[in-house]
């Protein structure tokens, strides 16, 4: 079976969204890592992400043109299959509708395909809003874990969470923690995170956000707040 080419699956994965969509994430992962440089200058009319050999095509398809638009997308995927840069192209994400896009078929450079399941992708600022929602109301401050669905994504996601200050915990490549208050206590603003967090979703980084440990009916005096012991450090 002959490799699909890139611009060619685009189409592909496009027309078999749901009906209403009005942004979708592509991640294009480049077979030789050699050639990411290169591809990075071809696409560089799309304005994509970058991690690695992995690019992130943020493609409108309502009246917001927050993006790149499907003509251009296939322009320059055509391009890329012109000077013979293989990769796999896939959806991570959609906006604009409840439905979640069907999993999709990764194409190698000479295999043919593949279909590899995929789970559904929530943004996770609005996941974050969610869950400070079913918080008590009086919560004060709270520990709070994102779980980073690539390690590709870790050294881009710490710098886009910057002002959250996150934390690795060891041995955890995919993982990034940070505090938050509301009222009293250390960390940043519910919504500064929210803010972070939509830096993220904007760069098609894509995982889960929970919260770990939380502190409500808080009355300090002379402190800021208690210390938790969390894998021998103290926070």
């Amino acid at each position: 079976m002959r490799p699909v080419a890139l611009a060619e699956r685009s189409q592909e994965l496009l027309d078999g969204l749901p009906h209403g969509w009005r942004r979708a994430r592509l991640e294009l992962a480049v077979d030789e890592p050699d050639e990411a440089d290169r591809a990075a200058t071809i696409l560089g009319p799309a304005a994509p992400g970058r991690y690695g050999n992995r690019f992130v095509l943020n493609v409108y398809g309502g009246p917001e043109r927050l993006g790149t638009s499907p003509d251009l997308a296939r322009r320059v995927l055509r391009r890329l299959d012109a000077e013979g840069i293989r990769g796999r192209l896939r959806v991570v994400a959609t906006e604009g509708t409840e439905a979640v896009e069907p999993a999709p078929e990764e194409y190698g450079p000479t295999e043919g395909y593949r279909r590899q399941p995929t789970r559904p992708t929530r943004a996770m600022a609005t996941a974050w809003e969610a869950l400070t929602e079913t918080l008590p109301p009086d919560w004060s401050h709270l520990y709070a874990e994102i779980s980073l669905d690539s390690s590709d994504y870790l050294e881009r996601a710490a710098l886009l969470l910057a002002p959250a200050n996150p934390l690795r915990p060891d041995g955890a490549p995919t993982t990034l923690r940070f505090r938050a208050a509301r009222v009293l206590g250390y960390g940043i603003s519910a919504g500064m995170a929210r803010r972070c967090l939509e830096r993220l979703d904007s760069e098609g980084i894509t995982g889960r956000v929970r919260v770990l440990r939380v502190v409500s009916e808080y009355r300090p005096v002379a402190t800021q707040g208690p210390v938790w012991r969390i894998d021998g450090r103290s926070l």
